[in-house]
């Protein structure tokens, strides 16, 4: 696709990924308009008169056409997780009113965020399953689309890291399901935002998938381990109880994080499986950033950073605390 004038839409533009993407874009000299449900959510961002707010539900189909209208390239960012009882069929719909209004406005390309999840497997987790769902909905539209497909999102604020981080934290010793032994690959929160940016308009020789991932590959309790060590905690003692079924281990997180309820459950049902990288190929169509993709450590690193936490004597000092948002 021609880098001139690209025209970007960034849905779910106040969400985890959605708020930082907007300036990466920009910094590339892209013409952004962020879509939320509740525009004045925006009122504060850093980069709030560099672009324009609009308002859009992609539950509302009306609410679309003037959205998308005239748009390049639209980044579909929008998760229901933990806001939606039936968050399944509602991103289902969404993908297809997204869609129908991108045919329709005449959209170039649409750009989605999906997750890691190995290949064949047909018992995935609600929401991995739903993540597959809208990347093959949208794969089925005349609309080129890129679909990336992430693991572990490793950042302050992410969902996924914040559930790490705060169980590591908060317990020296603990007994944990199964899914601490399964495979993981995490990605730092810069190296995703790289990967998104650079899809607006990136040569693809189709619509398709590709897997994008950290350096790093390792079991979900060595994520643990690496951590407590970063923030200089003592190692951590886990106790493996295989009958700890998704139900109790849900509650458990939503006891030890601040992760609401609606948002954990879900969440732990996706680590039922590894999340690994099965396609290699994205360099391919997206060189690496320089200096290459970020390690785990590095990445856990600038996380605490990012969050303004200092560790002393084992103990950590929150100093701020960004709000827990599906990533």
């Amino acid at each position: 696709m021609s880098t001139e004038q690209v025209r970007c839409l960034v849905t779910g533009a106040t969400g985890y990924i959605g708020r930082r993407l907007v300036p990466e874009l920009l910094d590339r000299g892209h013409t952004v308009r962020a879509m939320a449900r509740t525009p004045a959510k925006l009122d504060d961002a850093a980069w709030r008169d560099r672009v324009e707010v609009v308002r859009g539900d992609l539950t509302e189909p009306d609410s679309l056409a003037s959205a998308f209208d005239g748009v390049d390239v639209i980044y579909y960012l929008v998760h229901s997780m933990g806001t939606s009882r039936d968050f399944v069929a509602e991103e289902a719909r969404s993908a297809r009113n997204v869609v129908a209004a991108a045919e329709k406005a005449g959209v170039r390309r649409l750009v989605y965020l999906g997750g890691l999840h190995p290949q064949g497997k047909t018992d995935l987790s609600r929401h991995l399953a739903s993540r597959v769902e809208v990347g093959d909905i949208l794969l089925g539209s005349t609309v080129e689309t890129v679909v990336l497909q992430a693991g572990i999102v490793v950042g302050s604020g992410s969902a996924s890291f914040e559930m790490v981080r705060h169980l590591t934290d908060r317990l020296p010793v603990m007994t944990t399901p199964k899914w601490v032994h399964n495979t993981i690959q995490p990605i730092a929160i810069a190296d995703v935002l790289y990967y998104l940016a650079e899809a607006a308009t990136a040569e693809v020789p189709e619509s398709r998938t590709w897997d994008i991932g950290g350096p790093d590959v390792m079991e979900y309790g060595e994520a643990m381990q690496i951590y407590a060590d970063i923030a200089h905690l003592r190692r951590r003692v886990m106790v493996v109880l295989p009958f700890l079924t998704p139900t109790i281990a849900s509650l458990w997180v939503g006891l030890v994080t601040p992760i609401p309820s609606g948002l954990a459950r879900p969440l732990v049902e996706s680590l039922e499986c590894d999340a690994v990288a099965h396609e290699h190929d994205i360099d391919t169509v997206i060189p690496p950033p320089e200096g290459g993709v970020t390690g785990y450590r590095d990445a856990v690193t600038q996380a605490l950073r990012d969050d303004g936490t200092a560790a002393k004597g084992g103990r950590r000092h929150l100093l701020r605390f960004s709000k827990v948002v599906p990533q």
